[in-house]
């Protein structure tokens, strides 16, 4: 049974914006998902639909056996105990100890003192912090302060890490290191991850299956099949290329002039920037290539089943 089931999905927003138009995809028991797409295709609303922080309008969603279309409020916390969350802009307890902060997520669903110890040691260890179990957070570097919001979203045994551009802001080698560090759970705990990120290059060899998102639309499937000239192209309803390029891939589009947009080459990856009916578009363009799990295509779905 799959571990997160979207069928059919919209969520429009009280300013008339429909952030998500019947969206599909199930994520499996240890899959490493990825979610990219525009800014504005609605890629956190995704994230923050999967944790109950935000109602679904229709369709129907399952997470970790919680019918989301269904759940009453009592319950919402109990799916949050499957559920973790990491965030770019998540802020830290400045006055709390790096033991104290992880301490504290489950203090707040009521775990008891004894489990609480044990668990805390437990998660510094695997994410290479012990040795800073009394510091505070002003007193870690940039990497150290993500691999503790990782600790606390692991800290109650989830069965789901939500990553919510969790790279942004770090170095390169600190991205590849929280990457790495989210992927060791992943494979050694059965940890399934979705993760939103426009540094795509330190997941690339982790991701089993693309999520793309754009112009209310969105396709599914391996990322060596769903980053193709034709199937961006129809995504996005006006010719884009994708173009592979020392391992990476680039996204070239055409702008109303009839000229050809270049992508501009990040610190971490390529990003595009481009116009499509006056709106204009990042679109992620760094490569990736798929697990051994082999995931057939689907075609473009403006609504439907992926």
């Amino acid at each position: 049974m799959s571990i997160i089931e979207m069928k059919d999905v919209v969520k429009k927003y009280g300013n008339g914006t429909t952030a998500l138009r019947s969206v599909s995809i199930n994520v499996e028991p240890g899959e490493f998902a990825y979610i990219v797409g525009p800014s504005g295709a609605g890629k956190s609303t995704f994230i923050r639909l999967l944790y109950r922080e935000i109602k679904l309008d229709k369709g129907s969603l399952k997470v970790a056996d919680f019918d989301l279309a269904k759940i009453k409020k009592r319950d919402v916390p109990m799916l949050r105990r499957q559920v973790g969350v990491v965030f770019q802009d998540y802020k830290l307890l400045p006055k709390k100890t790096v033991y104290e902060n992880i301490a504290y997520a489950m203090e707040v669903i009521g775990e008891r003192r004894r489990n609480i110890k044990k668990r805390v040691m437990e998660v510094l260890d695997l994410v290479g912090l012990k040795h800073k179990v009394r510091s505070f957070p002003n007193e870690l570097s940039g990497g150290e302060q993500q691999r503790l919001r990782v600790a606390q979203a692991l800290a109650n045994d989830p069965k789901i890490l939500l990553a919510d551009e969790a790279l942004l802001s770090l170095d390169l080698n600190h991205q590849y290191a929280v990457a790495e560090l989210i992927h060791r759970f992943n494979r050694d705990h059965g940890l399934s991850v979705v993760f939103v990120t426009h540094e795509i290059n330190p997941i690339i060899e982790h991701v089993d299956r693309v999520l793309y998102l754009a112009n209310g639309r969105f396709t599914v499937g391996a990322v060596d099949e769903v980053m193709q000239t034709q199937t961006l192209s129809e995504l996005y309803g006006t010719p884009v290329n994708v173009l592979k390029s020392n391992g990476r891939y680039v996204i070239v589009g055409q702008g109303h002039s009839g000229g050809t947009h270049l992508v501009e080459e990040g610190t971490a990856g390529l990003s595009a920037r481009d116009t499509y009916e006056g709106e204009t578009t990042n679109a992620p363009t760094n490569p990736a290539h798929s697990s051994n799990q082999t995931i057939n295509t689907k075609s473009i779905h403006p609504g439907g089943q992926a």
